[in-house]
């Protein structure tokens, strides 16, 4: 799957990628139960149409164990956002986090520059981060992140080419455990599907749900 600004996979693809994702899928079976129950329920849910989910290689050295997604937001063939969104457990729990699981997230897509240039848009970005985990009255503690907007200008050769912007949100959060001490990963997945909705631009799913706008797409959506 081809993300909006590159491959979010870090994979060098072929055989490589085949070992380590049996090698990722052996531990995952060997791990405890919560995790193994937390990522099951990322597994069965089903996100809006838009938006294509594949799992994906998850870092090895952010906790024991870790598994993640990878989402691209679709119109068409034309990719307007993409994101990664990574769950960890640590057993033994982990004292930054405030408990033993985590979520990790980056959500990236393109703008019209005169959006990117809202001293607000930062703001209004993480509030769309809140909003959609309190929207689905999720609990949570430790949220933390940034916030990034860049844009590109061509010149010479390039000159031809439009302005480019671009929002990056990087954020991560502990989602509170429940039974079992497992947290409702099926929930937080789909209120990530919400913010990644709303940052490319996206309706809301179902008419009323949203309580703020979504960003604008630029024009021409990227070619995947």
């Amino acid at each position: 799957m081809a993300a909006a600004q590159g491959r979010l996979s870090d994979g060098a693809g072929g055989m490589d990628d085949a070992t380590e994702g049996d090698r990722e899928a052996m531990e995952t079976e060997t791990a405890p139960l919560p995790f193994r129950t937390a990522v099951d329920a990322l597994g069965a849910a089903t996100p809006r149409p838009e938006i294509e989910i594949e799992p994906t290689r998850a870092p090895r050295r952010l906790a024991p164990y870790a598994y993640a997604l990878e989402a691209a937001v679709l119109d068409g063939d034309e990719d307007l956002a993409d994101g990664r969104l990574i769950l960890l457990h640590d057993p033994a729990g982990h004292e930054a986090w405030q408990g033993s699981f985590r979520l990790v997230t980056l959500i990236r897509a393109e703008l019209e520059p005169e959006m990117a240039a809202d001293p607000l848009l930062p703001d209004v970005c993480w509030s769309w981060l809140t909003g959609a985990l309190q929207a689905r009255g999720l609990s949570y503690g430790e949220p933390s992140g940034t916030v990034t907007r860049a844009s590109s200008h061509y010149f010479g050769g390039l000159s031809a080419r439009p302005a480019a912007c671009q929002i990056e949100i990087r954020a991560s959060w502990t989602p509170r455990e429940g039974l079992g001490g497992v947290p409702d990963t099926a929930s937080h997945l789909a209120s990530w599907c919400d913010l990644l909705s709303q940052v490319a631009g996206l309706p809301p799913a179902v008419p009323g749900e949203a309580s703020v706008v979504t960003l604008p797409q630029r024009r021409g959506p990227q070619p995947r």
